[in-house]
């Protein structure tokens, strides 16, 4: 096996420019760098990270900590956020917290052990000892998919358990692409239109709430606290929650599900109980998903940036490492409405991605608020 000392052989220098040229500790001349990298190159010199990293207390790797690895939309995040990471040179440690507080604090503090340099994480609904583990350890974090009040801003004090430390944050729009898939119910003659949201405690969840009341405001519809069931953000909840809807005396004409797993209870719910969609109920789901467009009828969804989401979760996270006092951010990223058949509207040729304002990412330095205007987003 090729040595440093080998390479330095080949192409003329000494060790230590070697040593410059791949960890990129100082400037080298480019024809220096070239026959470095020629060398490295010929003799399939491959550096030890190990060794490395020791000297340089630098590990070059990233942990992720998401639940539900399976579900295909954290799938696709962990699919930006491992392309990305590469892109930079850096390696990936992944752990599933499994949405449980007290398991999230033990993987987050495992990957620590591992002297990850920073860490991208989609926080439990009680992220409290999260929180005041990352800030009593100063592990610079980014919060994915999920935002936890107070985080997001560079106030130097009264921090969620944690001492007042702030984290960065990257998620989706959620408040007006779900008011949105209301007023498309409601434009289509819908007057009880249901929400099963997902897990309480969730940013996500709560957020998806305000934008079906926003909705409903919108359409001019009053608020029925009935027509709003949980499904915990899973499928089994959802199939519970969507039979609980039908259970009814006056049965919801129209279904928003919070997300792709409930949407799959949802539907196995409204299967078991013989209700057609969109003859006999009209379906909306947040989260589109790679089948979505399989289902008879196809599912009018929308789609989240999952991938763009994970890459943009390290490239914020590479920001902090590189400036460890800039204030923290929130980035939030547009998603899309994908208009299919099972909302009611006739099957015809496959309409275009449409998307939702805001049509940039979106960057505070402010704790995110619930949006005020009661306007039509569609």
């Amino acid at each position: 096996m090729a040595t440093m000392a080998d390479v330095a052989r080949s192409a003329g220098v000494s060790v230590a420019t070697v040593s410059h040229v791949l960890n990129g500790t100082r400037p080298v001349l480019p024809h220096t760098r070239q026959a470095v990298l020629a060398a490295v190159e010929e003799l399939g010199y491959t550096p030890n990270t190990l060794a490395r990293s020791l000297v340089t207390s630098r590990t070059r790797s990233i942990g992720l900590a998401v639940s539900a690895i399976s579900n295909p939309y954290f799938t696709e995040i962990l699919q930006g956020v491992e392309a990305e990471a590469l892109e930079h040179g850096y390696s990936l440690l992944i752990a599933d917290p499994h949405d449980d507080p007290e398991h999230e604090r033990k993987v987050v503090q495992l990957l620590h052990e591992r002297r990850v340099e920073g860490m991208i994480v989609a926080p439990s609904a009680r992220p409290r000892e999260l929180l005041a583990y990352l800030g009593r350890h100063r592990v610079p974090a980014v919060f994915l998919d999920r935002v936890v009040d107070g985080c997001g801003d560079d106030r130097a004090a009264d921090g969620p358990g944690d001492g007042g430390a702030r984290f960065d944050q990257v998620c989706a729009e959620n408040t007006e692409p779900t008011a949105l898939l209301v007023t498309h119910l409601a434009g289509l003659g819908h007057r009880r239109i249901a929400l099963v949201a997902g897990l309480p405690g969730l940013s996500t969840t709560a957020e998806r709430i305000t934008g079906y009341r926003h909705g409903l405001r919108a359409a001019g519809l009053p608020y029925d606290e009935r027509l709003l069931v949980h499904g915990d953000s899973e499928s089994a909840g959802a199939e519970r929650a969507t039979a609980a809807l039908l259970s009814l005396g006056a049965r919801p004409t129209a279904l928003v599900t919070a997300n792709n797993a409930m949407t799959i209870g949802a539907l196995r719910a409204l299967r078991a109980r013989g209700r057609s969609v969109p003859e006999d109920i009209a379906l909306c789901c947040f989260d589109d998903f790679a089948w979505a467009d399989l289902f008879s009828p196809r599912l009018t969804a929308i789609a989240q940036p999952s991938r763009d989401m994970g890459a943009r979760a390290v490239q914020v996270l590479l920001d902090r490492l590189a400036e460890p006092d800039r204030p923290a951010r929130t980035v939030r990223l547009p998603c899309a409405f994908v208009h299919r058949t099972s909302c009611g509207c006739p099957d015809g040729p496959r309409q275009p991605v449409r998307s939702l304002e805001p049509v940039q990412p979106v960057e505070s330095v402010q704790p995110v608020q619930p949006v005020q205007s009661e306007r039509n987003p569609s």
